[in-house]
This record gives C-alpha cells, structure tokens and sequence, in this order.
C-alpha cells in the first residue's frame, strides 16, 4: 500500500506501508513512519545540520540491511545535502542533512529504521557538539552495564562535568557529555579516554578498555573510540531494528537505582513517557563543559 502525503509544504509518496517491519509483533512500515511523524519535534534538534549515514532496513529487521552515505544527485530537490571530503575515500560524499519532520519521514520511507547522525553539525565539522562513552556489553548481564554508568557518573561527578544517559535501545548504553563544538574530536576522544580510564580502575573485575571482543569476553566495554569525524550512534528516540521496536530513550540518572532494561522503551511506551518526563536530553546541546577545568578537578 502506497499513499502520497503532504507535511508543510512538501508533497511526496510513502511506499509499502503494510510491509511488516517487525514480525513478531506485526509492526509495519507504516506504523515506523507514523512514529517518525509523531516524535520528529523531539528528536530533529540531534539532528540538525548534521550529516546521516544512513542505515536502511527495506524488509524489516529480519532482512538484509546496507549503510549508505552517499546520496549521489538522485534524491528530490527539496533535500537538503551537504557534500563533504571524505580522505579515506579520497572523494567527495553527498550526506543527507534531516532539518524538517519532512527530511525524517523521507528517510524512514527509504527504510531507516535507526537515525544515525554525526556528532558535529555541517558548520564545524571538525569539532563536536558532545562527545560520547559507549557502555557496550559483552556476554554480561545488564545489571553490570547499570553499576558501569553509576561509576561514569561518580567521575563526572569528581570532574563537576554535566553527562547524560540515554538507552542503546539494544544492550548497552551511552553517556553524552556536552562540548558545544568547542573542541576538535582529538581533544573530545582523548578526554573520552580519560574518563573511560577512571571508570576502568573503579571496576577492574568487569568492564574493559579492549577493543577486540575476544579480549572482553563477559566485559562492559568502556568505548571511547565513537568520537571520531564520521562515527555514528542511533540518536536519542531513534528506532532500532530490535524485538519490540526499541527507541534509545534519555534516563534521569536517578533510574539507574531501580530495575529496568532497555526492553522496557518501546515504539508503545516512548509518547507516555515524554508526557510524564519531557526531553531529559535538552542538556546536551547546552554550552559545554570546560575540558581543562575538568581534567584539573579529576586529578585534584
């Protein structure tokens, strides 16, 4: 089933829309679009004016899935694409740049079940708005990943720097730290690394600075290596193609005490809670914390 929509001003075509997404709860492609319409106002400030890889699903989760960065010249005029060196390719890439709830059910149409943004925006490519920790278990329950993101926020809290916690929407979760592109990635991935160090040496049982999963077996590993020009994570409300169509939702760091998985934010359960709580994540795109003040305050 097709269906030709209109949001602002832009007309285009929805395609598919009975296509299930999710077998086994039945979700389609039309309710993941429906999604994307009914939660763009939150989530499209993580997105603006910044570059999207583009991670398409065209079966649904249980099918075949590619990146694609470039968008090539193809794409209707009313996108928005920034075209950006790329040194690895040794090539111009033509990125999808999502400003508008158009932009976004666009790119759900394209089967984008997960919304995967750069850490910078088009303006200063070079210098992230926030870096990030990556809490991403292996063999281990989730429990530890918890007590890990309890031991970032003792550090943060040592170094009197803002951090905040969203699901992975899979099995981990990630820890932001606001920098209003003050600092190159070098400078974000090295403080990254700082602080991923410290949590390290308060739970050296279990979590795990090894890249390789071989070396990290029943490990949180504490990845800090996300901070670099190009890296992307599933941004904040962003799907992901998982059982129960889980959405990488913002906690208050007060939830770290009770019970919960990541399992318990789903596509169903998102709008209740943004009712209830609100954007907990507003902070991230706030004006950023001083490193150095920081790094002076952690080895005080």
């Amino acid at each position: 089933m097709d269906e030709q929509i209109k949001i602002g001003k832009t007309e285009f075509k929805v395609t598919n829309l009975d296509k299930i997404y999710w077998p086994d709860e039945g979700y389609t492609k039309g309710d993941m679009i429906k999604y994307y319409y009914e939660i763009a106002n939150y989530m499209l400030p993580y997105l603006k004016n910044r570059p999207e890889s583009l991670n398409r699903f065209p079966n649904g989760i249980k099918g075949p899935s590619f990146y694609q960065k470039n968008v090539g010249d193809t794409l209707p005029k009313w996108l928005k694409k920034e075209k950006i060196y790329s040194e690895s390719n040794d090539e111009y890439i033509n990125y999808l740049v999502c400003n508008d709830k158009a932009t976004l059910v666009y790119m759900a149409n394209l089967g984008c079940i997960e919304i995967n943004p750069w850490c910078s925006t088009i303006k200063y490519l070079d210098k992230p708005d926030y870096l990030v920790i990556d809490l991403d278990p292996e063999d281990i329950s989730f429990d530890k990943v918890i007590e890990t993101a309890r031991a970032v926020k003792e550090v943060l809290d040592k170094a009197k720097c803002d951090g905040y916690c969203k699901t992975s929407g899979a099995t981990g979760l990630h820890i932001y730290v606001p920098l209003n592109h003050k600092y190159e990635y070098e400078i974000a991935r090295e403080f990254a690394k700082v602080i991923a160090s410290h949590v390290h040496d308060l739970l050296p049982g279990f979590t795990s600075m090894e890249r390789s999963p071989k070396k990290r077996q029943k490990k949180v590993y504490l990845d800090y290596l996300q901070n670099s020009r190009g890296q992307t994570l599933a941004a904040p409300y962003s799907l992901r193609p998982k059982p129960k169509a889980t959405v990488s939702t913002p906690l208050e760091w007060k939830e770290l005490k009770t019970k919960f998985t990541p399992q318990d934010f789903t596509i169903k359960t998102i709008q209740k809670r943004l009712k209830k709580k609100g954007d907990l994540f507003k902070g991230v795109l706030g004006k950023g914390v001083n490193v150095e003040k920081c790094l002076k305050n952690l080895n005080s």
